[in-house]
């Protein structure tokens, strides 16, 4: 049944790539699509038949290069160790932040038709749209026969919780507010790393009028991803958080602050920033070629995978105006609702949230372990770091990777940004994103 449902989501893939082709190129669009409705890409592995009176299970995720896909792999390995009987099929999708997978995730829940497990965010993006939706199944009982709240943050386990129940299984923490920057570049050009966002602006203006990009930016949600670090670094976590729960005015003179920050920022980014992935822009700094990037911190295992040496190729610092606070997010795996094999989808989240399982992925993927107990020796100097920082900072959570906001007001947030990246207009966006708090968050 999996295969032939794969086979007829990719002939329907295969019919909309050629109608694609066979009209005019489109031009850039009056409104750019919300960056949880893209086209939907075939999956890197089609589902295979299981050998007669075998098992299998069927993860669906977005992590199919650099670290993200090698530490998969090396989870998988764990896997296939301890069940060597159940057949694993790996159906990733392309796509950074899981834009394209969660389209066509969406399209396959809606259609009766889930894996097993799949990946998602823990906060609103898990709770506001998959439990909410009664698509994915408590795991209460499988914390306590893991014994995994002896091991789990306390902090996390509210964010993946809803009336008593459990609903997933977190893998890793990631830091979302993390300056990546070429030590060379600034120390060529006498830059101290900045810490407020003043001193971000003034460096990256000696840059531009030194000849050097400053700022390595990639497509739209790499956008967003700056956007929320920008909003925080200026309000500061307090006011952040308030703008998630009702009690900081979109609408306020300082949130018109935060955006016109964010509006000068840009002015510092590559022209070609929505061509690019956020690989791309990454390697940019490490490359020599920018001096700055904001991206998570699963840009540290991308860049390991390139060779490059973590304190002499890339150094890295909070984003400006956010030093002690760690702006986090978390990969989970879920079971669904009608899991075609429910018993293997278990086995599969006991590795997820195994020590074993934790420890061969995280220092792969570029993040640490959700686990408390895992071997810090295990990982390089920017996760050892990480792990110090999470340990003591402020937290606070992610818009753009499902944290603080359910797919609904996310979407409404990204129109916003979509038609202000086109006209730069600062009011139009405030008062925008004071409808989308309206509209789908907390000032209903």
């Amino acid at each position: 049944m999996k295969k032939l449902s794969w086979i007829l989501f990719s002939l329907l893939a295969i019919v909309a790539i050629a109608l694609t082709a066979c009209g005019p190129k489109a031009e850039e669009p009056a409104q750019p699509a919300a960056t949880e409705a893209p086209a939907q890409p075939a999956a890197t592995e089609a589902p295979a038949q299981p050998a007669a009176g075998g098992k299998q299970v069927e993860v669906f995720s977005w992590w199919t290069g650099g670290g993200e896909a090698a530490g998969l792999e090396a989870m998988i390995k764990v896997f296939k160790a301890k069940y060597p009987d159940i057949e694993f099929i790996n159906a990733a999708v392309a796509g950074g932040a899981g834009t394209n997978a969660r389209a066509v995730l969406a399209s396959r829940l809606q259609a009766g038709d889930p894996p097993d497990s799949w990946q998602g965010h823990a906060g609103q993006e898990l709770i506001g749209t998959y439990v909410a939706g009664n698509q994915i199944q408590p795991l209460n009982d499988l914390y306590e026969s893991e014994g995994w709240l002896e091991v789990m943050p306390e902090t996390l386990i509210p964010l993946i919780s809803d009336n008593g129940n459990i609903y997933s299984v977190p893998v890793n923490i990631h830091r979302a507010n993390v300056l990546w920057y070429n030590p060379k570049i600034l120390a060529d050009n006498n830059i101290a790393v900045p810490t407020t966002i003043d001193e971000w602006l003034a460096a990256m203006e000696t840059l531009k009028g030194a000849g050097v990009q400053p700022l390595a930016l990639g497509e739209q949600w790499t956008k967003m991803h700056l956007l929320e670090t920008v909003l925080l670094g200026t309000l500061g976590p307090d006011a952040y958080n308030g703008l998630w729960t009702g009690t900081t005015d979109w609408g306020s003179p300082e949130v018109k602050v935060a955006l016109d920050n964010y509006a000068k920022i840009l002015t510092y980014a590559n022209s070609d920033s929505a061509s690019l992935s956020w690989q791309d822009a990454a390697q940019l700094v490490v490359n020599g070629d920018a001096a700055f990037n904001v991206m998570g911190d699963w840009a540290e295992g991308y860049f390991r995978e390139l060779g490059k040496t973590p304190e002499t190729d890339y150094g890295w610092a909070p984003v400006p105006g956010s030093v002690g606070v760690f702006q986090f997010l978390s990969d989970s795996f879920v079971l669904a609702v009608g899991a075609p094999d429910p018993e293997a989808a278990v086995a599969w989240l006991k590795i997820a949230g195994s020590k074993e399982g934790q420890e061969a992925f995280n220092p792969v993927k570029g993040s640490i372990c959700a686990r408390t107990d895992c071997d810090k020796a295990l990982f390089g100097v920017y996760l050892q770091s990480a792990m110090d920082d999470w340990a003591s900072n402020i937290v606070v959570g992610s818009l753009t990777h499902g944290v603080v906001a359910n797919d609904s007001w996310k979407s409404e947030i990204d129109t916003a940004l979509g038609l202000f990246i086109q006209n730069g207009d600062v009011d139009a966006f405030q008062s925008a994103l004071v409808a989308a708090c309206k509209a789908s968050g907390p000032c209903k």
